[in-house]
């Protein structure tokens, strides 16, 4: 229940805004459709001028009820103005959904843009199933209040036209309604800080749920292998009574809101009939005046009830742009400072005294000095935690270092626009993510405008495409989501494929850890072997094959290069290399593939 708690708290990147911010930065979306808005304000102020006028034509017209004719006029009358009220909702009511959905698009856009220009580790501390939330969850939340607020709109422009009435028939009594309309609005007012708060929780908590079913289903093949579909699931129980205790706490404040403010209004409205009866009795006022007057009264007090309620619901809308607006303003921990656009790259790569971290407690480079040559492939090895990955994740600007300079080709990366800086580097993680589609459609994400044909030709020069032949139909075979279909050898070569059909300038390669076969061994070596002829390649090895074939070999430890060389050189020297040789490569030899189970045999 802790963690629940924990999560209830904002995150780091979220914002209070004031409501004139929120509510200035939401007219900014709807000024593109100013006409259609316009329509819908003018439709508005029909219908309550009609809503209004009903009642007093009505009230008016009693003393003409005897007169012959009279009920099929007013009859006709009431038919007329109902048509017309009928007609202006459904104007209003049509042009409000298309800006609404308008809205919602332009807004969830700049949402997804905004998580999707954001560094990688921004989702390393950031769940996935939140930030879709309030793309998806908190957009839709936002959209309901506006829709709502036409209707609310409406009802304000009714009372402003009732409270012109009330004046023509009595002004002490009218003062009076306008002396205890505040006190409603103090009591709405009183409701919209517990409502912004609850509403606020209620979206975090959603926000937990849908990171709760995202992880179990992305993880379900896990749960499934050890058995956990039960903690999964006692799991997803635990947050969703959370959710199910912050929706029924909401639901609490937001119901008693309207009932409230009918009860005051209530009151207001029999102290009203009690001295508008006295004075009818005395002749200060009509009888006629003073039921039409309680009449207007009760067509005034539900608008101004609804306005006073919806303040407080406008909380909800308020409280989800709130969070919408905080991913939008999100800032990048990546710092540029510039965008030249990059043109052809050589791939000269210089970390010049260069430290990195994640955190204050997780210094990972200190003081880091590499250059790599053009043309030029070298292998990272080291123990976990030796900084490996960081090295290629500060190359590809994923990450920002603190201090010193990393520059390609002599000029610092800072300065390069990012979208042209990375379409020179071709990147294959340690675990390639395939989306669901063909394989085709996944080598083709490289260059989206490649034909099947380029695709084709560039597939088969992997071992003359025998690799293509192990799959159902080639290069157009399903793949499923994140390649649930294909060997795990089978998503390092469409992977590597995909970048061979870019050709990058800069490779940069995180070997997978999982053993594969020894056809699919030779067939992902021999695409590496492409894809380095023409490029400088960064690779972090885990295959014996490729610490060998690199020329020069980076050993790092704790953040730093303690040695490098190639691979004869460095086990001629006996360090830490050979250490790591021993643990990690030797049984990739051939000797060792050869040697008896219980036998031992020297490099």
């Amino acid at each position: 229940m802790a963690r629940i708690t924990a999560v209830l708290e904002a995150e780091r990147y979220d914002r209070v805004y004031s409501d004139k911010e929120l509510v200035a930065r939401i007219l900014h979306y709807f000024k593109p459709y100013k006409a259609k808005v316009v329509v819908i304000t003018i439709a508005i102020f029909i219908m309550a001028i009609m809503g209004a006028a009903l009642p007093i034509i009505i009230a008016r017209s009693l003393g003409d009820a005897t007169k012959a004719g009279f009920p099929a006029v007013l009859a006709s009358l009431v038919l007329i103005m109902g048509v017309g009220v009928w007609g202006m909702m459904l104007i209003r009511r049509y042009l409000t959904a298309q800006v609404v959905a308008d809205v919602l698009m332009t807004m969830r856009n700049d949402a997804f843009n905004a998580a999707m220009t954001q560094d990688l580790s921004f989702f390393d501390e950031y769940s996935t199933g939140r930030i879709v939330s309030r793309i998806t969850s908190d957009t839709q939340d936002f959209g309901d209040v506006v829709t709502i607020a036409t209707d609310v709109i409406n009802q304000l422009a009714t009372a402003f036209i009732l409270i012109f009435v009330l004046f023509t028939i009595n002004v002490p009594l009218t003062l009076a309604v306008l002396i205890m309309t505040p006190v409603v609005v103090v009591v709405a007012l009183a409701f919209r800080r517990m409502a912004r708060d609850v509403t606020r929780q209620s979206s975090r908590v959603l926000a937990e749920v849908n990171k709760a079913i995202q992880e179990a289903v992305s993880g379900i093949r896990v749960a499934k292998n050890y058995r956990q579909e039960g903690a999964i699931y006692g799991e997803f129980l635990d947050v969703n009574d959370s959710a199910y205790r912050i929706n029924i706490r909401r639901a609490f404040v937001l119901a008693n809101i309207y009932p409230s403010l009918n009860a005051l209004a209530g009151v207001g409205t029999a102290a009203l009939v009690y001295f508008g009866g006295r004075s009818a009795i005395a002749g200060i006022i009509s009888i006629a005046s003073w039921y039409l007057f309680v009449t207007t009264v009760d067509s005034f007090w539900f608008p101004i009830t609804n306005l006073s309620a919806f303040w407080s619901q406008f909380q909800v809308g308020l409280a989800s742009t709130e969070r919408v607006f905080g991913l939008i303003d999100a800032e990048s921990s990546v710092i540029q400072t510039d965008s030249i656009v990059v043109g052809d790259l050589r791939g000269d790569i210089r970390f010049d005294h260069v430290t990195f971290r994640y955190s204050e407690k997780e210094q990972i480079l200190d003081d880091f000095n590499l250059h790599i040559q053009p043309g030029e492939s070298v292998a990272l090895v080291g123990h976990t935690g030796a900084g490996k990955s960081s090295i290629i994740r500060l190359i590809a600007r994923f990450y920002e270092f603190q201090e010193g300079q990393i520059t390609v080709d002599g000029g610092d990366i800072r300065t390069y626009d990012l979208r042209s800086y990375r379409s020179h580097i071709g990147i294959v993680s340690q675990m390639p993510f395939l989306f669901a589609g063909t394989v085709a459609d996944n080598i083709r994400y490289a260059v989206p405008d490649a034909t099947d044909d380029q695709i084709e030709a560039v597939a088969r020069r992997i071992g003359e495409g025998e690799w293509l032949e192990t799959l159902p139909d080639g290069i157009y075979s399903d793949v499923g989501e994140r390649g649930s279909r294909l060997s795990m050898g089978q998503r390092q070569l469409v992977a590597l494929t995909r970048v061979l059909l870019q050709a990058p300038c800069i490779f940069v390669l995180d070997e997978a850890t999982a053993s594969v076969d020894p056809f699919t061994e030779s067939q992902i070596q021999h695409a590496l072997d492409l894809i380095m002829a023409n490029s400088t390649a960064i690779i972090i090895a885990h295959r014996l094959s490729t610490v060998r074939s690199a020329d020069r070999i980076i050993v790092l430890q704790k953040g730093r290069i303690i040695e490098e060389g190639s691979h004869q050189t460095l086990m001629k020297a006996g360090g830490h290399y050979s250490e790591l040789y021993d643990t990690y490569f030797r049984h990739q030899s051939p000797q060792a593939m050869r040697a008896p189970a219980w036998g031992s045999s020297s490099d």
